[in-house]
C-alpha cells in the first residue's frame, strides 16, 4: 500500500509541474488560467477540443501536448485514488481514523500503512513532531516560546494532513454554522494559515489517540 502511496504522489508532484507549465505559457499571451487544478483541467480539455484560441500554432501544438499529458495524469491520479478508498475499507485502523473530522480514506490509509497501530509513539506529539506539525521550542532566560513550525518527518503525510485541514478551515468560511467552536475562535485569533497547521497538529494527535487506544474519535480524544 505504501508503495501505491508513493506512486500517487510522484504523479502529483508531475501533474503540479504541468500545471505551473501551462499557466507560465498562457501568461506569456496575455491569458490567465484560473487557480485550482479544476480550472487547469478545463483549460487543458479546451486546448485538447481546439476550443482555446489566441495562440500562435507552434505553441498551441505544444500546449496540447502538455494538455493531454495533464489529463492522462489526472485521470491516472483518479485511479489511484479509488484503489485507495477500497483499500481503506478493508483496514480497521482506516476506517478509524476515517472518524475524525477532515480526515479521507487517502489520508487514513497512508497513515495507517506507515504507522500501524501507532504503539511506536510515546504521544500524539511525539507524532506531531515526527510529521513536523508541532513548533520548535526556544527556551531563554527561564521562558519558553514557541517558534515556527518544524518540517522535518514524513513530508506526504504531513501534507495530506494540512491538505485535509484547508479544507476545514475552508468549510468554516462557507458554513461558520457548522464549525467546530474551538475551530471558529482560533481563525479569530491566527491568520487562516497558522490556524489550518494548528489544526493539522491538532488532528495529528487525535490520530494517535485513535490508534493506540483502537477506537473511533471522540470529543476530547487528544
Amino acid at each position: 500500500l505504501l508503495s501505491l502511496h508513493r506512486a500517487r504522489d510522484f504523479v502529483v508532484r508531475q501533474r503540479t509541474q504541468l500545471i505551473n507549465m501551462l499557466r507560465s505559457l498562457a501568461a506569456e499571451f496575455g491569458i490567465a488560467i484560473a487557480r485550482g487544478v479544476a480550472r487547469a483541467i478545463d483549460f487543458a480539455k479546451g486546448i485538447i477540443e481546439g476550443k482555446q484560441s489566441g495562440f500562435p500554432d507552434l505553441v498551441q501544438d505544444v500546449l496540447r501536448v502538455l494538455s493531454r499529458q495533464l489529463v492522462e495524469l489526472h485521470n491516472r491520479l483518479r485511479w489511484y485514488e479509488i484503489t485507495m478508498r477500497i483499500q481503506a475499507r478493508l483496514s480497521r485502523q482506516a476506517q478509524l481514523l476515517q472518524t475524525i473530522p477532515g480526515v479521507g480514506p487517502v489520508t487514513a490509509s497512508a497513515v495507517a500503512a506507515t504507522i500501524g497501530s501507532g504503539h511506536q509513539f510515546k504521544s500524539g506529539r511525539e507524532f506531531a513532531a515526527w510529521l513536523g506539525l508541532t513548533p520548535r521550542n526556544h527556551s531563554s532566560g527561564g521562558k519558553e516560546r514557541l517558534g515556527k513550525i518544524t518540517k522535518m518527518g514524513d513530508r506526504y503525510l504531513r501534507q495530506l494532513i494540512v491538505v485535509g485541514m484547508t479544507s476545514r478551515v475552508r468549510q468554516v468560511t462557507n458554513h461558520p454554522e457548522r464549525a467546530d467552536p474551538w475551530l471558529t475562535n482560533l481563525l479569530q485569533r491566527k491568520p487562516a494559515r497558522l490556524a489550518t497547521v494548528a489544526m493539522a497538529s491538532k488532528t495529528a494527535r487525535i490520530m494517535w489517540a485513535v490508534l493506540t487506544r483502537n477506537e473511533p474519535y471522540r470529543p476530547h480524544t487528544a
